[in-house]
């Protein structure tokens, strides 16, 4: 009998789209989105898609590496059961040991594929927990009077958090955030520094914050990757939750951070470790009683469509990150999530995750 779940043919394009305004954080400066789309063909006839975003320094690809890596997977994937997917995801892991956001983006496809096979919509893959959540939205490293204007237009526009690019310079991060709680004075603000900080730096920050009468609700990766020290200093002694992003691409990197308690908050992006990988992250910080945050690169709602299926059907993800779709001035993507302000609302009708590239 003919394997239904069959790999028969994976599909490799170019993705890219503008942004409205260039997107600057502490360690690079996007214009345009230049990702990589993957379409996986089951034998069924099912086609998922998956997004491999490129943002160097952050990830290791750029747009030429992550395009020569997934087509050497296409060359081996057909054949191989979709079904098993732990199995595909293991070869992925020793084929593409140093391209992690392909490897993201070939999981998401695979997932996608599944879930339509099923007749399923991917939330409900991943355990039905619900099928809506409320993102923040990001301000870059920009002047104050920018950042003020922005505050002011998403606040109008229904954002209840904001999340704040700094980490280059701390009195204009100071400054930032200052005009930010002028333009949006009840937000919620989340802090991201991108590794720009060091510990004694995030602690001075905090405290002249503190001197102005604003206190963050987070603060995101404020130290270098490496710098676990660092890290534990600051959830010990900031006084704000703190969460690990660069810090935890890895299921072994968020056993270290459950051992040594080194953040409150995890932040999952899939891009950093895969699909496989980051269901292991979750169920790690869950047991540990580690809170957790959605969140990705610059992606189109390709990825972040899935990354929202991914937080609202696995379920426990306090913390929601999935605003760049609401950064672009166009993206080539049909269907999707229906997103409406901050609400992102995922059809319980639509198979997969719903998103693809046209024709």
């Amino acid at each position: 009998m003919p394997n239904r779940l069959e790999i028969v043919r994976v599909e490799i394009r170019p993705l890219d789209a503008p942004l409205r305004a260039p997107f600057t954080i502490a360690s690079s400066r996007v214009d345009t989105v230049r990702n990589v789309a993957i379409g996986l063909h089951l034998a069924d006839g099912s086609l998922g898609w998956g997004e491999a975003p490129t943002l160097p320094p952050v990830t290791t690809e750029d747009q030429p590496m992550a395009l020569a890596a997934a087509r050497s997977a296409a060359d081996w994937l057909p054949g191989r059961d979709a079904g098993a997917w732990r199995a595909v995801a293991a070869e992925l892991c020793e084929r593409l040991p140093d391209c992690a956001s392909v490897r993201a983006g070939i999981e998401m496809a695979l997932f996608d594929a599944l879930a339509r096979e099923a007749r399923m919509p991917l939330y409900r893959w991943f355990g039905g927990s619900g099928h809506a959540l409320v993102t923040d939205i990001t301000i870059p490293i920009c002047q104050p009077d920018e950042a003020e204007r922005l505050a002011a237009e998403y606040r109008a526009r229904g954002f209840a958090t904001i999340k704040v690019k700094i980490g280059l310079d701390t009195d204009e991060d100071i400054a930032r955030l200052t005009a930010i709680r002028r333009g949006h004075p009840a937000c919620r603000l989340v802090m991201d520094a991108n590794e720009g900080y060091t510990a004694d730096k995030a602690l001075a920050v905090l405290a002249e914050l503190r001197r102005a009468g604003i206190e963050p609700v987070l603060l995101e990766q404020p130290v270098a990757r490496e710098d676990w020290d660092g890290l534990g200093r600051l959830a010990r002694e900031a006084g704000v939750p703190v969460a690990a992003d660069e810090a935890c691409r890895s299921p072994t990197d968020a056993l270290r951070i459950v051992r040594g308690s080194l953040a409150q908050v995890i932040n999952i992006k899939l891009a950093k470790c895969g699909v496989v990988q980051a269901l292991d992250i979750a169920a790690l910080a869950r047991t540990a009683g580690i809170g957790l945050m959605i969140g990705g690169m610059v992606e189109t709602r390709l990825a972040m469509g899935f990354s929202a299926h991914f937080a609202a059907g696995t379920g426990g993800f306090d913390w929601i990150d999935l605003d760049t779709p609401l950064l672009l001035a166009g993206e080539p993507i049909v269907g999707g999530p229906k997103i409406e302000g901050a609400s992102y609302r995922l059809d319980p009708e639509q198979p997969g995750h719903g998103a693809a590239l046209p024709d």
